[in-house]
């Protein structure tokens, strides 16, 4: 790990051993809702999360293929990609009549080379059987499911209004990996009341599961959200560039060496976001990270303890 281009073992590279190519995936909005948002788990979805869903709002535009199309078209040119992956991005993509939920991983995956689905949903809602039809892709297909869990935290969780629990995420870690479906949770690190020794503690938590992947995202501020007022009224403070830069790295040296990084760091639409004006510079921050796991001599596994 110590030699690779990058101190962790990145999702690009995972690709491309797979495919011997360029991957990329395409965000999709298949038009789905969330158990949070709908009545059925709570009402209003999580403090930071806005009526998009985090997505793109083409649900209610384009349909699935279309979206990848226009994916593709504008992917290949940036990245001389090859081959791509639909990503059931918005809301919660298991949620949702089995028919319907069929057609629509059916329709993604009959779009030439599209190699695979990599499906964002909650812990809370996931059946069996939208699992088995999950694991039945997998014959012909790479499968993916990111699960949200933001924090290892029962307290943040509810301060939040996350609407599950940590145990409601271990559960569901365990029901897709006896189909041998892999599993990519999302962390968000600067979530309200936590310090730095509760997000390096959800690391822990996680490099002791059997996961496959994970994705570090800052918590910024969006517009129109909960999150929204409780920065306006003086409630919450963003972290600033430094101390996040320093807790991604650290982050990473307690997960498993195996464990694939897919992101380490948001994407905010700058239309929507409100702060920290540095979330936008994506690159800037990706570099910043790289530089102080150098200086630290910081890599992925380096705290890891079997």
């Amino acid at each position: 790990m110590e030699n690779s281009e990058k101190p962790y073992r990145d999702f690009n590279s995972y690709l491309r051993e797979l495919f011997g190519c360029r991957v990329q995936k395409i965000t999709l909005d298949a038009g789905l809702t969330c158990p949070n948002r709908d009545g059925t788990v709570g009402r209003g979805g999580c403090i930071y999360c806005n009526l998009r869903g985090s997505g793109t709002g083409f649900g209610r535009t384009l349909s699935i293929r279309e979206q990848l199309e226009r994916g593709k078209k504008f992917l290949g040119k940036r990245y001389k990609a090859k081959k791509f992956l639909a990503y059931f991005q918005s809301f919660s993509n298991t949620y949702g009549p089995l028919e319907k939920l069929k057609r629509l991983y059916d329709e993604a995956l009959s779009v030439p080379d599209v190699v695979g689905l990599s499906v964002g949903t909650r812990p809370d809602c996931v059946s069996s059987d939208v699992l088995d039809l999950l694991a039945g892709y997998q014959t012909k297909y790479l499968v993916w499911i990111e699960y949200g869990l933001q924090s290892a935290k029962d307290e943040t969780l509810k301060i939040i209004n996350r609407g599950h629990s940590v145990g409601d995420f271990v559960k569901a870690v365990e029901k897709t990996r006896l189909r041998k479906i892999p599993v990519c949770v999302h962390v968000i690190l600067g979530l309200p009341g936590e310090n730095p020794e509760d997000m390096i503690s959800t690391a822990k938590f996680l490099a002791k599961l059997d996961i496959q992947g994970v994705k570090i995202h800052l918590l910024y501020v969006i517009r129109g959200t909960k999150l929204h007022e409780m920065y306006e009224e003086g409630n919450y403070r963003c972290l600033d560039r430094e101390t996040y830069v320093k807790l991604v790295g650290e982050f990473i040296a307690h997960l498993p060496p195996r464990v694939v990084i897919q992101r380490i760091t948001g994407d905010p639409h700058r239309h929507e976001l409100v702060a920290p004006a540095w979330a936008l510079e994506k690159r800037k921050n990706v570099n910043m990270i790289h530089a102080y796991m150098k200086k630290h001599v910081l890599f992925q596994g380096k705290y890891y303890k079997k």
